[in-house]
């Protein structure tokens, strides 16, 4: 099978794309694929939407389904896993003295909605620190673990963080979660097509991942899973004709949260147009050039500051590899990162993110089909003169 290339995408030519994972990049064949179903919709909007809209999503999800290791039944698409895990927040209806046990590396949005509604509702966000560098998938379990009360409620952890770029050991503490009946849920965003995923083998209540990051779907398209036994009370964000339904499906899970009034479909529809994509070429090689060169980049920028990496290169001692196609890597201290990623951008034609976690000023590479080691190499020799 064929490698994709840069020519199969619609980035400008002109810039060094390093930021795949904050928005993705569509393929020329799923983004005409998309706007062929746009343009289909528009020939009949009412037959379209109110006659083919139910089966349409059906095969939609059954392509999903399959990709992801799920049944159908219990995945729903949403736009992005902000709106997923909002829904799933909210239909909690969080006590008082209930405890949210996370850590401190998930992503900002996710952050803010737990805070927002743990302060609402009297209970408590627990982030658990998780110190830099990373060492065994077995220390970070029990870090995470000992932080369990008899308050916990809910488990909440990326599966592969944003700030930190770090693929975190999550199937244990869901097992355990399980367990002990904590509820527990999973921040995929990153996770399809970048790194393996079987929703049928991971023990956990909830899961959301984007669509349009790595699997490189249009923009605005994500899933959230959703075990059966956990279906009953997740109640819609938008209450709509699928709530009390009269024509319901094989779902009610599906019936209640699918249909939210009028709204796009179509980068849901192309979703079996970006699977084609990946299945019908080599992306097992794409993983493994783009977890090479986020790697190589990153001993590149720590040779050049001569600061320490954040986690192993390779397998830790259990076994548990942390690094995919994205790495995050540090910077000096004194680095301001809002002028930075201006001045690489306008000076150097680098798209690339700059943040600061807990204090610390990182920037975070992501390698995927349209990436070179040249980009790489761009942003090395462009921090060379910038630093």
């Amino acid at each position: 099978m064929p490698v994709p290339t840069r020519d199969d995408f619609l980035i400008d030519p002109s810039i060094v794309f390093l930021n795949h994972g904050s928005f993705g990049a569509t393929p020329v064949p799923v983004f005409e694929e998309y706007q062929r179903l746009q343009r289909a919709m528009e020939r009949n909007p009412v037959e379209w939407l109110g006659r083919r809209a139910d089966a349409l999503m059906a095969d939609a999800r059954a392509r999903l389904g399959g990709f992801v290791g799920a049944d159908p039944d219990d995945v729903v698409f949403f736009p992005n896993p902000t709106t997923a895990v909002n829904m799933v927040a909210r239909a909690l209806r969080l006590q008082p003295g209930d405890e949210v046990l996370t850590t401190d590396h998930e992503y900002g949005a996710m952050d803010r909605t737990w805070r927002k509604l743990c302060h609402e509702a009297d209970a408590s966000y627990v982030r658990v620190p998780i110190p830099l560098p990373v060492t065994t998938a077995s220390d970070f379990v029990e870090r995470v673990w000992s932080a369990v009360t008899p308050r916990t409620r809910v488990l909440f952890l990326s599966h592969l963080t944003s700030a930190t770029a770090l693929v975190f050991p999550v199937h244990e503490l869901c097992r355990r979660a399980r367990a002990a009946g904590i509820i527990s849920i999973v921040d995929g965003a990153h996770v399809p097509a970048h790194i393996p995923l079987d929703l049928a083998s991971l023990p956990c209540d909830i899961y959301t991942g984007a669509l349009h990051k790595w699997l490189c779907a249009p923009k605005g398209c994500s899933f959230l899973y959703a075990r059966a036994e956990v279906q009953s009370w997740l109640d819609p964000l938008v209450v709509s004709w699928g709530w009390e339904s009269d024509h319901p499906g094989a779902s009610a899970f599906v019936d209640v949260h699918e249909w939210q009034g009028t709204r796009d479909l179509a980068p849901f529809l192309a979703v079996g147009a970006a699977i084609d994509f990946v299945e019908s070429h080599d992306w097992a090689s794409v993983r493994r050039t783009g977890h090479e060169l986020a790697l190589g980049t990153r001993r590149m920028i720590d040779e050049l500051t001569g600061l320490a990496p954040i986690s192993p290169d390779g397998a830790d001692d259990d076994g548990h590899e942390w690094i995919g196609q994205l790495a995050a890597v540090r910077l000096p201290d004194t680095v301001d990162v809002v002028d930075l990623k201006a001045r690489l951008f306008d000076e150097h034609r680098i798209e690339v993110p700059l943040h600061r976690w807990n204090d610390q000023p990182f920037v975070r590479v992501s390698f995927t089909a349209h990436n070179t080691a040249s980009d790489g190499e761009a942003l090395v020799s462009a921090l060379r003169v910038l630093l």
